[in-house]
């Protein structure tokens, strides 16, 4: 019979899993020193009773965005709260509201918020309220551009300063778009004095560092081959740079060698969790999809495997679809769905943020097509993604 004594007592070829966790925030951030010190040069104003300026930090994913800024905080919070500083950290995929983002940031001050049916005009008068006794907040609003009513919550926390006597409050905003501004509203850009920074995806060479810095915290001596390390590392910069992507393949590929009873992780155990973690990424992102995203995704998806009915028409590969007959089919399975769809101009954004995240690809119809449109490609096996999106949609 199992018992959890006999787990515990089996040989590991892992020493500290959580290394290899992408929410792990190692002592030593490699090949970010600069990135450091400019967060800490643009947020320290606060720890002087100045209001910082607002920051936005943009990079793909796996950059270190993340990872950066709580290692900031960290450092900020020991000398924060005598200095009468703040930070608050938000995910805005989870608290994706103007309303929702204030109670969470408000939570700290007024334990009673945790009960609903306090209004937004309340949280905003307990945020004057706080601030004017001299604190300085400043609120990280991480993946910022999937706040649905993003107008107004920039509007309101900028805005804010303007009734508040003593203290103030900053946004540290990080997107993995660039161009997310550009869909502001032109009184939240213009209440926005900000300074920018890119963080770049990571060099083979770059990952390969990282990934020994892990291995070494993460794994017993000697059982992940550098050759095991260098193939995770040039896989990774050729798909994305991104650090995650990464880890989350060194991980698998140890899980791949312990259940094979194997004593050292080679470029064979690579190659196996490679396939493994490209289908664990995807239905992981799907999951994290807003439902709108979803129903896009669903339909282009069902249109790639019943085949384009304007593509045969034209005599183009079945694999690409007119942007326009993706939004006829789009509205159709919202009106089977029973949801109000959105405009065409929404519909744009979506296709935008599912090609960052590596979902779909478009380009620019060329020569040989009537009129000019958008032609968009699945970036996974559509059958795969169909199945995902089916469970989660219609069950």
């Amino acid at each position: 019979m199992a018992s959890f004594d006999n787990i515990l007592s089996q040989k590991s070829i892992f020493k500290n899993l959580s290394v290899l966790s992408p929410h792990y925030v190692p002592d030593e951030l490699p090949f970010r020193k600069e990135h450091l010190e400019e967060i800490m040069t643009v947020v320290s104003p606060a720890l002087k009773a100045q209001k910082p300026r607002n920051l936005f930090i943009y990079g793909k994913t796996g950059t270190g965005k993340t990872c950066c800024m709580k290692r900031v905080m960290e450092d900020f919070q020991k000398i924060g709260e005598e200095k009468g500083a703040s930070m608050h950290y938000v995910n805005c995929r989870i608290y994706n509201s103007r309303y929702r983002i204030m109670q969470k940031i408000m939570k700290n001050y007024v334990p009673e918020l945790e009960k609903s049916g306090f209004g937004l005009p309340f949280l905003y008068e307990k945020l004057i309220e706080v601030c004017s006794k001299g604190e300085q907040m400043v609120i990280v609003l991480d993946e910022i551009d999937m706040t649905k009513d993003l107008d107004e919550l920039v509007y309101t926390l900028t805005r804010s300063n303007d009734e508040i006597d003593g203290g103030g409050v900053s946004i540290v905003g990080i997107s993995n778009k660039l161009s997310f501004k550009d869909s502001l509203d032109p009184r939240s850009k213009s209440s926005l004095y900000e300074t920018e920074m890119i963080f770049q995806p990571y060099s083979a060479e770059q990952l390969q560092k990282i990934l020994e810095q892990r291995v070494s915290e993460g794994f017993e001596k000697d059982v992940v081959t550098s050759s095991a390390i260098n193939l995770a590392a040039a896989i990774t910069s050729q798909e994305s740079g991104d650090a995650r992507y990464a880890l989350k393949l060194l991980n698998k590929a140890g899980e791949v060698a312990e259940q094979d009873d194997k004593k050292k992780v080679t470029d064979e155990d690579v190659e196996t969790a490679r396939r493994k973690v490209e289908i664990d990424l995807t239905a992981e992102t799907i999951n994290t999809l807003p439902e709108m995203h979803q129903i896009v995704l669903y339909t282009i998806c069902d249109l790639s495997v019943s085949g384009s009915r304007y593509a045969r028409l034209e005599g183009m590969e079945n694999s690409m679809l007119f942007s326009g007959e993706v939004y006829e089919e789009y509205e159709r399975v919202c009106k089977k769905l029973r949801k109000r769809p959105r405009s065409s101009r929404w519909y744009k954004e979506y296709l935008s943020d599912l090609e960052v995240l590596g979902l779909i690809t478009t380009t620019p119809s060329g020569k040989g097509v009537r009129g000019q449109t958008t032609l968009i490609r699945m970036g996974h096996e559509p059958k795969n993604v169909h199945q995902m999106l089916k469970r989660s949609l219609f069950i």
